[in-house]
């Protein structure tokens, strides 16, 4: 996937049986996604330009150009969608696109390797890191706040952080 586009949703199946999909989204403004189409595929290979019909229970129903039925909806379940990165909003300094920082190298404050950014995780609660570390059975898990990750500096791809002692 080019490295100049951005996850912004994903289907989550057919809505009804006339070609709509359920659709989610992972913009801060969840209906803004509409604006940033087309939309593509992980792959690239397929596009879409997108129209939100209604708000549905946890995202939205939506018409994609070139869906008309509810087996080409279904066929498309699971399907991330992603936006040109040039479409997005600027964002300020202590914010950031998770495509940005997965893949980082993450130290301690000491200057000690951790290990790298695996995923980010959201399960409501606020935002998780998960940092493989090599050795240990487990990922590390730490929570995405200013106390524990002072310093994301994209520059030099480090992120630093102050994992409580229990974690270490």
């Amino acid at each position: 996937m080019p490295t100049d586009r951005v996850c912004v949703g994903a289907i989550a199946g057919a809505f009804g049986v006339a070609g709509e999909v359920r659709l989610k989204s992972y913009c801060a403004q969840p209906e803004a996604i509409a604006a940033y189409a087309p939309l593509y595929t992980s792959d690239g290979r397929r596009s879409f330009t997108l129209r939100i019909t209604r708000t549905i229970n946890n995202g939205f129903a939506a018409r994609l150009s070139g869906i008309g039925s509810k087996e080409e909806a279904d066929a498309l379940r699971g399907t991330e969608l992603f936006a040109d990165r040039d479409k997005l909003p600027n964002l300020p300094d202590d914010e950031f696109y998770h495509t940005d920082l997965i893949g980082l190298e993450v130290f301690d404050t000491g200057g000690g390797r951790l290990g790298t950014l695996r995923a980010i995780h959201n399960h409501g609660a606020g935002d998780i890191l998960e940092i493989f570390v090599p050795g240990r059975k487990t990922a590390l898990l730490l929570p995405f706040t200013r106390a524990v990750v002072p310093t994301i500096d994209l520059a030099t791809g480090r992120i630093i952080a102050d994992p409580p002692e229990e974690t270490e």
